[in-house]
């Protein structure tokens, strides 16, 4: 799919992750007057966007997506109920809101979740896709839409959209918080704190190309990294010891999947 040939979309909400979206797909190519963004202020949208506070009185377009808070679905719907006919495509990002949910709430033929994190604003994000079937043509405009975004996957089972919303879509979260940690350390062994933060930051940058480029596993990169009785190999025997940080990054994870069926729970209210 080309982006100059798609046709008008709809964007319901535009935060953060909705925003970040939308410019990428402007910058790759998306002509800003297709899209109509409607929020509660009517602002937020990128420049040559319209924003409106309201659904227009014009025809629905092919592709609706809901770009905000999981606690804002009863609003969605009540904005949308007075359509006439059925969405084409429906994409939601709506954290742990379940496609059964999203199918009960909104008329639409095809109904894809979306689970994006914050890099896809520099076309390096992680975007995880399900839908329980659809139409082709709407499942490929989906894929051409994510793949503008960076890495996609679909998954096969909904159940696991809890795991990967924990892993991938709230991962960047925990990633810059590793980053600060490992300045605020250097900092601790007395370098410069602004110093040890640009170190930390192009040490993992450096460090996730070189992991995304090998056909070996981040795990077997540590262990060619530290030599046998090295200064590495120190410092990865405090991070094994116990399984320690696995053991951290399991509760980690564990406590924002669990957040996640919270919302879902509470959507299906």
């Amino acid at each position: 799919m080309i982006l100059a040939d798609t046709g008008p979309i709809w964007l319901i909400g535009c935060g953060n992750m909705g925003g970040a979206m939308l410019r990428r797909w402007i910058a790759a190519g998306l002509d800003p007057a297709r899209v109509t963004v409607i929020t509660r202020s009517g602002t937020g949208a990128p420049e040559g966007v319209r924003s409106l506070t309201a659904i227009p009185d014009e025809p629905v377009p092919d592709t609706v997506m809901l770009a905000l808070k999981p606690q804002q679905i009863d609003a969605a719907q009540a904005l949308l109920a007075p359509l006439g006919g059925r969405i084409r495509l429906l994409v939601s990002i709506l954290a742990g809101v379940d496609h059964a949910t999203l199918a009960e709430r909104f008329a639409a033929e095809t109904i894809v979740r979306a689970m994006p994190n914050l890099p896809v604003a520099i076309g390096k994000g992680v975007t995880t896709l399900y839908t329980a079937g659809g139409d082709a043509a709407a499942v490929m405009e989906v894929e051409a839409l994510a793949s503008l975004l960076g890495h996609y996957e679909w998954i096969a089972d909904e159940r696991h959209f809890d795991a990967v919303t924990a892993l991938a879509g709230c991962g960047p979260g925990f990633v810059f918080r590793f980053a600060d940690a490992l300045a605020t350390a250097g900092a601790a062994l007395g370098l410069p704190a602004d110093q040890a933060a640009r170190l930390a930051i192009a040490t993992l940058e450096g460090s996730a190309i070189m992991a995304a480029a090998a056909e070996e596993s981040p795990a077997v990169l540590a262990d060619r990294v530290a030599s046998p009785g090295g200064s590495t190999r120190a410092g990865l025997n405090v991070l094994d010891r116990d399984d320690a940080l696995v053991g951290l990054l399991t509760d980690t994870l564990a406590a924002s999947a669990a957040r996640n069926a919270e919302m879902a729970a509470a959507a299906r209210r």
